[in-house]
């Protein structure tokens, strides 16, 4: 049994991943990390699953890192907080390479870690009232660890209209952004997200997962190279000041000192 997650395939092998810590705005903890990683595993190696579509139990989709976790990484050391950048990276990496088609069912809002799991789907539709954001900035922190999926999904040029400032958008910029596919009415959410789903029922499943090895072989390189060095970066912004005044800040619930 999961404790985070949900997962349940249906007859014609579409699995439906669910954060669901509800309650939490399904922010991820280091419980939910573990469970995504072996999820995704799982399910890339199931012979019996033709998509999975990826989504949020309640109001948000995925609020970013959990608090908890935000308070243990302040305690921390250099080396327990690379071990924790490194859990997360692998596990965004596990739900990139798995080849199974992904699609992003967004039916709320999602920040920081968030955006990151719907960057590492292969489709995302999301619901017209989301809103989104980019937020690690406002901590004294930077959106490392997701930074390569980011910037693969939206380009250099899109994604630095996001990336630094921390600023909320919505979900038309989302699209223009191309983070998401498209915008729809909550009501016409489930509709879009099958329209997604039906054509891979007509494809040869190993022919999918070529093609889509194929693609992220021949887009913007993410392996081990790439992981170490936003993980390296994440780190050295945690060591710094502007982490531990940011990150006071936010649970003191006053302005950080740089804010004007």
């Amino acid at each position: 049994m999961h404790e985070t997650i949900e997962l349940v395939t249906d007859d014609r092998g579409i699995a439906t991943l669910t954060l669901a810590r509800p309650e939490k705005h399904n922010a991820l903890s280091a419980v939910m990390i573990a469970e995504l990683t072996e999820a995704a595993g799982r399910l890339g190696r199931d012979p019996a699953v033709r998509a999975i579509v990826l989504t949020g139990a309640g109001a948000s989709f995925c609020a970013g890192g959990d608090l908890g976790w935000m308070k243990d990484q302040m305690a921390a050391d250099a080396a327990a907080r690379a071990r924790e950048a490194r859990r997360l990276a692998m596990m965004l990496q596990a739900l990139n390479t798995c080849p199974k088609p992904l699609i992003g069912r967004i039916q709320g809002n999602a920040f920081g870690g968030g955006i990151g799991m719907m960057a590492v789907c292969d489709v995302a539709i999301g619901v017209e009232t989301a809103r989104f954001g980019l937020t690690e900035t406002r901590l004294g922190l930077i959106p490392a660890t997701i930074g390569p999926y980011v910037l693969a999904r939206m380009g250099e040029a899109m994604a630095r209209r996001v990336f630094m400032s921390a600023r909320l958008f919505d979900a038309a910029e989302a699209v223009t952004l191309g983070l998401l596919a498209r915008a729809v009415p909550a009501g016409e959410l489930d509709a879009a997200v099958a329209a997604e789903v039906a054509p891979y029922l007509a494809a040869a499943p190993g022919a999918v997962a070529a093609a889509k090895a194929l693609a992220r072989r021949l887009g913007p390189p993410i392996g081990p190279e790439e992981i170490d060095a936003s993980i390296a970066a994440l780190v050295a912004a945690w060591e710094g000041a502007e982490a531990g005044e940011g990150i006071a800040a936010f649970f003191e619930r006053r302005a950080p000192a740089w804010k004007c």
